[in-house]
């Protein structure tokens, strides 16, 4: 089995990845393109930073969109398009790509599926609360959505990330096209607008042929964190909320998770 390194703080081991645990990106085919050129991305789920591709198709989404320069536009697209994203660049500047999924519904068969996830996601209480509610360790429903961001630099790639109104997001609080990078790339971690104290941000870093490495880190009390970078490193931010659902049926989804994620890279 591949190992992968997990970092919290400043401490350093070698663990392996939960199963369970599958994100949902935008992966540009390149993060910079010259003024003129093409926006081209795909939408991926699954670990380590690689997995399947999915096609543009308007039912499984809410949400997708382009923010360049402050513009915000439509990403256009026919049902099937590999990849989803595959337009002309507007204008010069950072364009931010913006992608929220539908629903879906995850049944969870084995309980320590349920465990993994929860104890990799780090869900504090989680566990307890499960119990205390009585509910099943088999055979009960999780709702889930995706919330994902990508920035591509377009010419110089001038211009900010903002908060753009997904229900959860992270936010970049620097440009790390134009800025400086040497202290790390700042980011805040948003819920419903307001920040994500004490929220674990995973940051997959995959460097030019070689293998992904991934740290855990955790915000502040205004929910910001700053994430460690290199050049000529792409990068995915992953933060999830988990939250308890009231059911009315049995068959009805009894917790809640919500995906954020944000990808970018750092020139050489």
């Amino acid at each position: 089995m591949m190992l992968r390194s997990l970092l919290w703080g400043a401490a350093l081991s070698c663990l392996p990845l939960a199963a369970t645990a599958h994100e949902f990106w935008i992966d540009p085919v390149a993060y910079q393109v010259p003024s003129g050129g093409d926006l081209v991305a795909a939408l991926r789920v699954g670990e380590d930073f690689a997995g399947a591709e999915q096609s543009y198709l308007e039912r499984n989404f809410d949400r997708f969109d382009m923010r360049c320069d402050g513009e915000v536009s439509p990403v256009p697209g026919r049902s099937g398009d590999r990849p989803a994203l595959n337009v002309a660049a507007p204008q010069d500047g950072l364009c931010v790509i913006i992608h929220q999924t539908r629903d879906y519904t995850l049944t969870y068969r084995e309980w320590q599926k349920f465990v993994n996830f929860v104890e990799h996601k780090d869900f504090k209480g989680v566990l307890a609360e499960h119990a205390a509610r009585g509910l099943p360790e088999k055979d009960f429903t999780e709702l889930y959505s995706r919330y994902a961001k990508s920035l591509i630099a377009v010419g110089e790639g001038a211009g900010a990330d903002a908060e753009v109104g997904l229900e959860t997001e992270i936010v970049a609080e620097a440009n790390p096209y134009t800025d400086d990078m040497a202290s790390g790339l700042p980011i805040q971690v948003l819920y419903n607008g307001a920040p994500r104290a004490d929220a674990q941000v995973e940051l997959f870093a995959r460097p030019p042929g070689a293998e992904v490495q991934i740290s855990l880190h955790r915000t502040d009390a205004d929910g910001r964190v700053t994430l460690p970078v290199q050049p000529g490193y792409a990068y995915l931010a992953d933060a999830v909320i988990l939250r308890p659902l009231e059911p009315q049926d049995d068959s009805d989804p009894v917790w809640e998770s919500l995906w954020a994620s944000l990808t970018f890279a750092v020139p050489e």
